[in-house]
């Protein structure tokens, strides 16, 4: 029996053994620190916010088939791997609207975003602008686009919109875009009228939270998120303020089931800059969008949170890449939760991948250093992917692709 030779132990190598960093003060933050996924993070946000709030992220429509067939359509995908190569250096920046991002992730607009954490938006925004990446604002946000462009005013910065019943309340929100120096457009058509979510309606969402009897409890448990609501500025759609409507009256006006496609034709002529048109789920309509000279489009099931059931925006993307890919940009979203998420959709031929459900989990996780721990997990994963399928930036990745395995 072999055994080992005893000696006396090296002080030296001993002592250069020992982490002497201080352990992070703030307990959360270590908690932050350490996630390694996104699941992760969805795990610590689950026991920092009431119920209600993490149910209305989480959550989809109906049965939530759109959701989890997503989820799956990412789990399906083989890359293309390429050994000997050098992938010493790893690019993962790419060009938008002539202009550098430093890899191809985009914040998906995200409304009531103050309802999961009380700073909102501008938390989030400011993590893209540190990361030079593009953030995309809701019709729907709790920050106005002015309050936005002076919280964070270096930041790239997209407005989502919804053609609502009256064409004049629409202009008036480009018209705020617009001065707040915003540099495109986000036009959401998948929302001819609101999903039914079944968890927000069992759970009695309003937005505000009104208090009942239920509430006392759940303060109680949740102490410091009810703090944070009561001692900071009301929820309400932003975009909106001063308008004498109430929130259940402005829900109402912002879904026009009439919009089609002669409505983008009126927001080119009123919009001078870009416009992508989110919430594409056929092929017929990318083709007829890219006719029409919009810049980009987004194919999207809402994040399974509109049509249940409905085309699953991974499988749909080689089509449609084949189809309109050369003249216009063709971008992602739904349960994208990982850099390797978004390495797939770009070897399938996306511009980029949004992400919505992923910074809401860190958000309501730890606030901004949560978002910031989203996007330094999907940079790692995305870095790491590339280096072991040889891709050293982006048009490589392209240009290896990927498959569906049956």
């Amino acid at each position: 029996m072999q055994k080992s030779k005893r000696q006396f132990p090296d002080l030296k190598h001993f002592i250069s053994l020992i982490d002497w960093s201080l352990p992070s003060i703030s307990r959360n933050r270590r908690k932050i620190s350490r996630a390694q996924t996104v699941s992760d993070l969805a795990k610590i946000a689950k026991k920092k916010v009431p119920k209600v709030v993490y149910d209305y992220v989480e959550g989809g429509a109906l049965g939530e088939l759109s959701y989890q067939r997503s989820r799956d359509a990412f789990n399906k995908v083989e890359f293309t791997a390429h050994t000997l190569r050098d992938v010493s250096q790893i690019d993962t920046s790419t060009e938008v609207f002539g202009r550098k991002v430093d890899a191809p992730i985009f914040f998906s607009p995200t409304g009531y975003t103050r309802f999961m954490y009380h700073v909102g938006e501008p938390a989030v925004a400011a993590v893209a602008e540190r990361n030079n990446l593009v953030y995309s604002l809701s019709t729907m946000g709790t920050t106005s686009p002015k309050e936005l462009a002076e919280a964070v005013p270096g930041s790239r910065r997209w407005f989502q919109l919804y053609v609502m019943q009256n064409r004049e309340d629409s202009l008036s929100v480009i018209k705020q875009a617009k001065e707040s120096g915003f540099e495109a457009l986000v036009l959401t058509v998948d929302t001819p009228v609101s999903g039914l979510r079944i968890r927000d309606i069992k759970n009695g969402l309003t937005i505000p939270p009104r208090i009942r009897l239920s509430t006392v409890f759940a303060i109680a448990r949740k102490p410091i998120w009810w703090l944070n609501l009561f001692t900071t500025k009301k929820l309400e759609f932003a975009a909106f303020r001063g308008w004498s409507k109430s929130l259940v009256e402005l829900a109402a006006v912002i879904f026009d089931p009439k919009t089609n496609f002669d409505d983008v034709k009126w927001l080119q002529s009123v919009w001078n800059g870009p416009i992508i048109v989110k919430g594409i789920q056929n092929v017929d309509d990318a083709i007829k969008l890219a006719e029409m000279g919009v810049s980009g489009i987004i194919l999207s099931n809402h994040g399974g949170r509109q049509l249940d059931g409905g085309p699953v925006p991974l499988e749909l993307l080689p089509q449609v890449v084949k189809a309109v890919g050369k003249n216009i940009d063709v971008y992602i979203d739904g349960a994208v939760m990982s850099g390797q998420d978004i390495f797939a959709a770009l070897a399938l031929g996306a511009k980029g991948a949004f992400i919505g459900r992923a910074y809401l989990y860190g958000i309501m996780a730890g606030g901004e250093a949560g978002v910031e721990r989203v996007i330094e997990i999907l940079k790692r994963d995305l870095i790491n992917t590339m280096a072991l399928t040889g891709a050293r930036n982006i048009a490589e990745i392209q240009s290896n692709g990927a498959s569906f395995r049956a």
